[in-house]
């Protein structure tokens, strides 16, 4: 279980570092529009938990003789998306630290812009002074990494629960000691 996990996971890993640092160097030089690039990010996220998918039914076809447990589904789906989670954290860190340590500042300029345009003074006061406040707690490289990491993870396990449940087979009741 645990090589298909690495297997798998470091398929997905690749999968969402590569779609980044392909969406960064695309966008490099650009004026970017940061929800177009949230959609992308969201997208790659998903596209990479498809080697959950493939994951699970490799182990059950491969390794359990065609059939899935829930409980062994789901320490797979786990196991595989840990990888990368923790590739995403890490890559998020690098990306704010090293390849556009402007990000953070550009990102919360746009969405102060955006406000601006579409709120009441008053109320662009109060969400300005949220906006700043949680852009001096995201400027925290660990945090950034929690972030990202709990991001990835979380949608793979809702990924997890789904390819398990689709993956699902029981063996029949005689191979179990039934009838």
């Amino acid at each position: 279980m645990k090589a298909i996990a690495l297997r798998y996971g470091s398929y997905a890993a690749a999968l969402v570092i590569v779609l980044s640092l392909v969406a960064w160097l695309w966008e490099r030089g650009k004026t970017i529009d940061y929800s177009t690039t949230e959609i992308w990010g969201y997208l790659t996220l998903v596209a990479s938990m498809v080697f959950v998918y493939l994951g699970i039914r490799h182990y059950r076809d491969s390794e359990r003789g065609g059939y899935l447990s829930f409980g062994d589904g789901i320490k797979l789906g786990v196991l595989i998306v840990l990888i990368p989670s923790l590739a995403f954290g890490l890559y998020n860190v690098v990306y704010t630290e090293w390849l556009n340590p402007e990000f953070m500042e550009a990102y919360f300029n746009q969405n102060l812009e955006q406000l601006r345009a579409q709120l009441p003074a008053e109320e662009y006061a109060r969400q300005e002074k949220d906006l700043l406040a949680q852009k001096e707690m995201f400027q925290n490289p660990f945090l950034g990494f929690a972030l990202m990491f709990f991001t990835v993870f979380i949608i793979g396990l809702i990924a997890s629960i789904i390819s398990t449940i689709a993956l699902l087979r029981n063996p029949p009741r005689s191979e179990v000691g039934g009838a």
